[in-house]
């Protein structure tokens, strides 16, 4: 083989070591997120957030910013992002696709960043992530090239930026979801602390885009996470935002 045909089978070669084990168009959205964030260097909690030591997450503690995007005079609320450019047109497109999927059902609007001081910054770094709610400046939202650049990781990374948990760890899940402790890695445990938030008086949501999967963080895939009383419903999904995830941004915005 000859260097020119050995070169052109290296993308080919580096997309079957992210996705050798499993096929990317039929994994779970989760699964995906936690195979690509699996040893990354930022320190990340439930698997793609990082949430700086500043504040504590939507509780706002810092009042000099506040964790939400704000609204304008138009009643539209306007958050600033930068593309990086080591995206392809076909990837950039994904992501700006994922972005209007917003703005087709709420107030939200993903402008062009010009001046202002906060703004989103996707880049592709080592992982799928995101920073919790607005932290006032530069904010990264990760999306690697190899995996992430997906409409339902696209929409569930900026759902994080925008305030929002994981759905797993809502504080009232003991009533929707059994978390199988026995099967969940040691050092993982953590990723199933329920948060003090605020369901915005919206059902628990088995289809949400932010609901991880069965298997979460298990001990060789083992099973971590039982909806309840039907063990049967499905959770976890790869088509993006479902109808209550729209609802939230709706009401946590005042759409």
């Amino acid at each position: 083989m000859d260097l020119r045909a050995m070169f052109s089978l290296i993308p080919l070669l580096l997309l079957g070591l992210c996705c050798a084990d499993e096929d990317v168009v039929n994994t779970d959205m989760s699964s995906t997120i936690l195979r690509i964030n699996n040893g990354s260097r930022d320190s990340l909690l439930e698997g793609d957030v990082l949430i700086p030591k500043t504040r504590n997450a939507m509780k706002c503690l810092n009042k000099k910013y506040s964790c939400l995007w704000q609204k304008s005079a138009n009643g539209l609320v306007e958050v600033p992002f930068l593309i990086s450019k080591k995206y392809n047109n076909g990837e950039r497109s994904t992501i700006v696709n994922a972005m209007k999927g917003f703005e087709q059902t709420t107030c939200i609007r993903f402008v062009p960043h010009r001046r202002e001081r906060a703004y989103l910054s996707i880049e592709p770094r080592d992982g799928c992530f995101s920073l919790l709610g607005r932290i006032g400046d530069k904010q990264v939202v990760s999306l690697h090239q190899l995996g992430c650049v997906d409409n339902s990781i696209v929409q569930h990374e900026l759902l994080h930026a925008l305030g929002f948990y994981h759905e797993h760890t809502r504080s009232d899940r003991d009533k929707y979801i059994k978390i199988h402790w026995d099967n969940v890695e040691p050092f993982f445990k953590i990723n199933f602390k329920k948060k003090d938030n605020d369901d915005l008086n919206t059902k628990y949501d088995y289809s949400s885009v932010m609901h991880y999967e069965r298997n979460a963080f298990g001990k060789n895939r083992k099973e971590t996470i039982t909806p309840i009383p039907d063990a049967s419903v499905a959770i976890g999904q790869r088509v993006g935002m479902s109808k209550i995830d729209i609802l939230r941004v709706k009401r946590l915005y005042k759409c």
